[in-house]
């Protein structure tokens, strides 16, 4: 399996009113690329933030809201596992692309390609529902399986990259199509 493969499944499993959060780089512009929508946040910096963006919507949201994190940004903000296990929102689910690889920067090892194991990470974190996933069809069956749960799923992928565009919306288009589709009119005015 592949990171785009991913990113695909979740595209495809998500309902229409889901929240989708990526990662900075590739994993943004495979999204922006296969299943562009105004409920997409893409990280287009603030590398190991976006499932601390992700926790911060759901907080706020009763939307679903999934988070594609790759491996090397959680390892860069590790202490994130733990506030997610403290908060666990039930409409959270992070979906960790674990390639053990810098995919974005050019594949150098991150330390899961040696012993570090990112769902043992959540599991020891408090996190009680973690996943590990090899497949389309296993990805597909624990987003559906977790779909009203606080979740991470940890999926393992091949390294590389697609070869896809830059993103053509400028970050200020993607704050606000985003924020139109969290808040609610009536509210917007508070933010």
């Amino acid at each position: 399996m592949k990171r785009s493969d991913v990113i695909r499944t979740v595209a495809a499993c998500v309902d229409t009113d889901a929240l989708i959060i990526a990662n900075l780089g590739f994993p943004s512009r495979e999204l922006a690329a296969y299943a562009d929508r105004p409920g997409n946040f893409y990280m287009l910096g603030s590398m190991g933030l976006a499932s601390s963006v992700g926790l911060g919507c759901s907080l706020f949201t009763d939307h679903r809201v999934y988070v594609i994190d790759g491996d090397g940004s959680v390892l860069m903000n590790a202490g994130m596992l733990a506030t997610l296990a403290h908060h666990s929102p039930d409409n959270l689910c992070i979906i960790i692309i674990d390639n053990s690889a810098y995919g974005s920067t050019g594949g150098q090892p991150t330390y899961t390609a040696q012993k570090t194991d990112i769902a043992g990470m959540a599991r020891a974190a408090g996190s009680q529902n973690v996943v590990r996933v090899r497949t389309k069809s296993a990805l597909k069956k624990a987003i559906q399986r977790l779909n009203q749960k606080a979740a991470i799923i940890v999926a393992y992928t091949k390294v590389g990259n697609e070869n896809v565009p830059v993103i053509a919306l400028a970050p200020r288009e993607i704050k606000e199509r985003f924020m139109k589709k969290v808040i609610k009119k009536k509210d917007s005015t508070k933010y």
